[in-house]
């Protein structure tokens, strides 16, 4: 059972982000089409789970609301604000991301795929302070 996601909490998190709230009403919101606005932005509303527990859906609008709308999954899923977002709930829209709490397991697989993604960074990073500070201490490699 999902915990509750509550729509002020989830469109803090976005305008702390650098998104801009278009508080749309949820009638706009499920009637509108998302190219129908200039500005691009978000809005929350509502939403039920089968289970009864009241979760938030975020919508993006605007003219490249295919990209607001990635920006809102990335987000909402980075680590110290822990949310998942699925867009196969039924009743929603192309423009539109159900968010509801991320479990354990799926935080810790997405720092298990962080930490996979900077391995080779970081292996770079360790090999050139070991040239560096071979370097420092006068024994420089020959090459």
């Amino acid at each position: 059972m999902p915990r509750v996601t509550r729509q002020h909490t989830v469109a803090h998190h976005l305008v702390q982000g650098g998104l801009t709230d278009l508080r749309l009403t949820e009638a706009a919101q499920k009637k509108d089409r998302p190219t129908l606005y200039r500005a691009d932005g978000f809005a929350v509303r509502s939403y039920r789970a089968p289970d009864g527990t009241p979760l938030t859906v975020a919508g993006a609008y605007g003219p490249d609301w295919v990209m607001t709308r990635a920006e809102i999954r990335n987000r909402l899923q980075q680590p110290y604000i822990r949310y998942t977002l699925t867009d196969d709930a039924p009743g929603l829209a192309d423009h539109e991301q159900l968010v509801r709490w991320a479990t354990a397991e799926e935080l810790q697989a997405r720092r298990r795929d962080a930490a996979a993604r900077q391995a080779p960074l970081l292996s770079l990073l360790h090999r050139q302070q070991k040239e560096q500070n071979a370097e420092e201490a006068g024994q420089s490699a020959l090459f």
